[in-house]
């Protein structure tokens, strides 16, 4: 039998095996596809946009900067001028924001939008889209920003309500028609359906946005609109042609109704009077056994064990935990929490507590639940602040979870104070290791770089996820910086204190902030403030310095001893002893410097901080070998 030559078996390789294209191909391919769509002989070579160049050098393409996998596809003001092929955008499973925005794209929105089951922007307003919005719409269920305003789209929206996650919709300037879905509303920023075909009454909307998101729509009634909604069930008109006759037996019975009707007010008032009173008794007051520490102080409280019990009347309340959509003021809220998941008001307030410390925004105590579970409770005064803003705030944190930042596990609001509770962590705080006793812990300089890159992660990471709801920490410093049973670091009371004093000293350093407007002036300013408190815990961790003492102002201090070229005078002598690394202190330092850098638009944002520390501290990993058993590595690094 003859054999076959070595030269032919490629060959009948070639020809058994199907052709395939990968899918990074198939990807590249459909996304081709929707460019020619999108725009038919409207680019250049520049604009890449084919199958033999690297879709993330495409025009208006963003990849993720490991995978190289497509997150962004955003060409707005192009002049685009075809349809919008969905089925093949969709292809791309990694797609989170699709940004179409001041082009001429005509055509319909189709139903293969909901193949796109990652998109969490979409911007298509200020195009020529026409024809009603797809049911699959309503299926992206991590749609967090919808903005169709500005074409010629008509008939009834699809169920929106259902993504949960949705904070803006702006439709304005279309003809949409219909009535309008009852959203919560609690999640929106922003909120825009005028200039359209809307009808009928306008959904509880709590008072959150303005007549201005409603006009245009002679359809719509009620709140905030000026017209009201007509009367559900009107008289007939021939109903009120007919006389009505006026007997003896007709005056009886309707003085009958009348005599019965003030009975059933008088009763409910007399219920509503009482229920008030009883809420105004259950103020929540502290029967201390010892007298406090100074009110005014706000570090740790030397008496500390002092003790208080919260006062409640029994009677008038129902204290198991309820429901977060329901705006109930005067009840304890319980978040998700493995922790207390059955947490009951009564059961806090009436815990036995220890007071912790007390400062000019209010006071911190912990709480000893029976089974042996303690909690920190942050009792808060005199914030000027809704009960539905705080709820809605406490929420939005209670979303952003990062292993590096303490949840709140349960918050209480009433007029005259509020409350957090978080799970109570038994290691203290960044300032008592630095300051305090140590407990035999060597709190050496790699156990500072990870607490200082671990803070960054976080603080970054907080930022991002909070940003457009203008949320930032407001009040970081090392007290707020936790350690938890590992000795872990992690950041506490976040978003709690809008400090509006120290906004209005930044306010006014920041040149640009009169072309800004009010809410984005003060948002953008307390970011900026989490970074110079961030740049003076860095100071901390470096010199072992207190902020301020008898006078003492510790960034003057090291700005100063910079200048003056003696920059090794300002490290911790022990930290020196040690054998740490100088080049990596002083380049530590020039990141602290940059944070609290005078000029607040001069201030790097968190996520460049914690990229120039985390390259600061993957060096110093690769040079020295830590030994494990002799020292605490405090804030080692966790998965995320």
């Amino acid at each position: 039998m003859d054999r076959i030559p070595i030269w032919v078996i490629p060959i009948l390789i070639f020809l058994i095996t199907p052709v395939t294209i990968s899918q990074e191909e198939e990807v590249k391919q459909a996304l081709v596809q929707f460019m020619d769509k999108l725009s038919p002989g409207q680019r250049d070579g520049s604009w890449g946009w084919n199958m033999t160049s690297d879709p993330c050098n495409w025009v208006g393409v963003t990849c993720y900067p490991h995978t190289e996998s497509v997150s962004q596809i955003a060409i707005e003001n192009s002049d685009l001028s075809g349809v919008l092929d969905f089925g093949s955008v969709c292809t791309v499973k990694t797609l989170l924001v699709l940004s179409l925005s001041g082009n001429k794209i005509h055509g319909t929105i189709g139903e293969e939008i909901g193949k796109c089951k990652q998109l969490t922007h979409l911007y298509l307003n200020g195009n020529n889209f026409s024809g009603s919005l797809p049911d699959s719409l309503s299926h992206l269920g991590d749609l967090k920003r919808l903005e169709i305003s500005d074409n010629n789209l008509s008939g009834e929206l699809p169920d929106l309500p259902r993504i949960s996650g949705l904070k803006n919709f702006l439709a304005e300037n279309n003809n949409l028609s219909g009535g309008i879905p009852n959203f919560d509303f609690l999640n929106f920023d922003r909120f825009n359906i005028s200039n359209n075909n809307f009808s009928g009454p306008i959904p509880d909307i709590q008072g959150l946005f303005t007549a201005d998101s409603f006009s245009g729509n002679p359809g719509l009634c009620g709140q905030p609109l000026s017209a009201a909604c007509p009367p559900a069930g009107p008289a007939s008109p021939s109903s009120k042609m007919e006389p009505k006759a006026s007997t003896t037996s007709d005056f009886l019975v309707y003085s009958g109704y009348m005599i019965l009707g003030m009975i059933i007010v008088l009763f409910f008032a007399v219920k509503i009077i009482r229920k008030r009173k009883t809420k105004e008794e259950t103020i929540i007051v502290i029967e201390k056994e010892r007298v406090a520490g100074d009110a005014s102080s706000d570090k740790p409280s030397e008496a500390s064990n002092d003790r208080f019990r919260f006062g409640v009347n029994k009677s008038e309340y129902s204290m198991t935990s309820i429901d977060q959509s329901s705006i109930i003021t005067s009840t304890l809220v319980v978040l998700t929490s493995p922790l207390v998941p059955s947490l009951r008001f009564e059961e806090l307030l009436r815990a036995p507590a220890e007071l912790l410390g007390r400062g000019k925004h209010g006071s911190l105590y912990k709480v000893m639940l029976d089974g042996g579970v303690n909690l920190a409770v942050k009792r808060i005064k005199d914030w000027d602040i809704s009960d539905e803003d705080f709820r809605r705030r406490m929420k939005k944190i209670d979303r952003s979870r990062h292993l590096n930042v303490l949840p709140p596990i349960a918050f209480y609001c009433s007029k005259q104070e509020k409350l957090l509770v978080y799970e109570f962590q038994q290691n203290g705080s960044l300032f008592q290791l630095l300051h305090g006793s140590q407990n035999d812990y060597t709190f050496d300089w790699g156990s500072r770089l990870n607490v200082a890159a671990r803070i960054a992660e976080a603080l970054a990471y907080m930022h991002k996820e909070l940003h457009e709801d203008g949320i930032a920490h407001g009040n970081l410093k090392s007290t707020n910086i936790l350690l938890d049973k590992n000795m872990n670091s992690c950041i506490s009371e976040y978003g709690l204190m809008m400090m509006m004093e120290n906004q209005e000293s930044f306010l006014s350093q920041t040149k640009d902030f009169k072309n800004k407007n009010l809410s984005g002036g003060q948002a953008y300013g307390t970011f900026k403030l989490d970074v110079y408190g961030f740049g003076v815990i860095l100071l901390e961790l470096l010199t072992g310095k207190l902020v301020s003492n008898n006078g003492f102002d510790l960034a003057t201090w090291v700005q100063t001893v910079v200048r003056e070229e003696w920059t090794v005078e300002v490290f911790e002598k022990g930290l020196l002893s040690e054998g740490a690394s100088e080049e990596r202190m002083v380049n530590l330092l020039q990141i602290a410097l940059k944070c609290i850098n005078p000029s607040p638009n001069r201030r790097p944002s968190m996520s460049q901080v914690a990229e120039m520390i985390i390259t600061l501290k993957e060096e110093e990993q690769s040079s020295i070998s830590f030994n494990a058993g002799s020292h605490i590595y405090v804030g080692e690094t966790r998965p995320l």
